[in-house]
C-alpha cells in the first residue's frame, strides 16, 4: 500500500539553519515545526546565533523552533538557555544530554524543567540515557526528547527497538513527546512513523526529496530514471 506523508500520523519536523528554507517549510501544512543546532548554524555560514535566531522568530511564531545552547559549562549553559527562553512562547531549548567532558545534564534539566522551561533534550543514543531524562522532567512541563536514530543505525544496530522502549519509558509524562533524529533517507520518516514516536526531524534535502517522491508510482519512477539515462547519454555526445 502506498503511503504518502499526508498519511503519517507522525510530527514532521524541518532540521536546517538556511533561513529561507526555514521559512519555505514553516509555511507548508505538512511541517508542524522546526529544528537547527550549532553544526547547521556553522554549515548555513551563520556568525552571530542571537540575530538569527529573532530574525526566523520574527516569521515562525506559531510552529515549536528548538534551538540550542552551545556552552560546555553548565552554569553558562542555565544562562543561555533561560535567555533562549525569553526569545518566544515558541522556543524549545535544546540542552545536550552530556557536555564534552561527559557530565550529565541532568541536573540542569532538572532544575530548567521545574523553572517551566521547555527543553529539547538532545544527543540521546541509549536506553539508560532516556531513562535518566524521564526521571528528570516534570510531568507538567513540555519537552521533547530527541533520540538519534540514525546516528544509532549508523553503528549496525536497529534503533527501531530502541525508539519503542524509550515511548515505553516516557509513558507517564504526558507533555514529553519522543522524537527520532538524525533521519539519513525518506523511508526513516516512515520507520519513524511505524516506530511510534511522536515527532521526526528530517534535514532540508531529504524533505523535499520526500515531498516530492513520497507515494510516487514506481513503474512512472522506473521511466523517469530511464529518461534521465538517456538524456544524460545524450547531453555527454557519447559513441561508440
Amino acid at each position: 500500500m502506498k503511503r504518502t506523508l499526508k498519511d503519517l500520523q507522525i510530527k514532521i519536523f524541518a532540521d536546517g539553519a538556511d533561513k529561507a528554507g526555514m521559512l519555505q517549510l514553516n509555511a507548508n501544512p505538512l511541517i508542524q515545526g522546526l529544528t537547527t543546532n550549532p553544526t547547521l548554524m556553522r554549515k548555513a555560514g551563520l556568525t552571530d546565533f542571537e540575530a538569527f535566531a529573532r530574525d526566523v522568530l520574527q516569521t515562525i511564531t506559531e510552529k515549536p523552533l528548538s534551538l540550542e545552547v552551545f556552552s560546555d559549562e553548565f552554569s553558562e549553559m542555565k544562562r543561555q538557555a533561560l535567555k533562549i527562553n525569553g526569545w518566544a512562547k515558541n522556543v524549545y531549548v535544546k540542552i545536550p544530554i552530556t557536555n564534552t567532558r561527559n557530565e550529565s545534564s541532568l541536573p540542569l534539566i532538572k532544575e530548567l524543567a521545574s523553572e517551566g522551561v521547555k527543553l529539547n533534550v538532545t544527543a540521546l543514543l541509549s536506553l539508560g540515557q532516556v531513562e535518566g531524562v524521564a526521571a528528570a522532567l516534570n510531568p507538567t512541563t513540555p519537552a521533547v526528547v530527541s533520540v538519534f536514530a540514525g546516528r544509532i543505525a549508523d553503528t549496525g544496530v536497529d534503533p527501531m527497538g530502541i525508539i519503542l522502549q524509550s515511548k515505553l519509558i516516557l509513558a507517564d509524562l504526558p507533555l514529553a513527546e519522543l522524537l527520532w533524529a538524525s533521519v539519513r533517507e525518506v523511508l526513516n520518516i516512515y520507520h519513524a512513523n511505524d516506530s511510534g514516536a511522536h515527532i521526526v526531524t528530517v534535514p532540508h534535502d531529504i524533505l523535499a526529496k520526500a515531498i516530492k517522491m513520497s507515494g510516487m508510482d514506481l513503474d512512472e519512477l522506473s521511466l523517469d530514471t530511464v529518461k534521465m539515462f538517456a538524456n544524460d547519454a545524450k547531453a555527454a555526445g557519447f559513441t561508440l
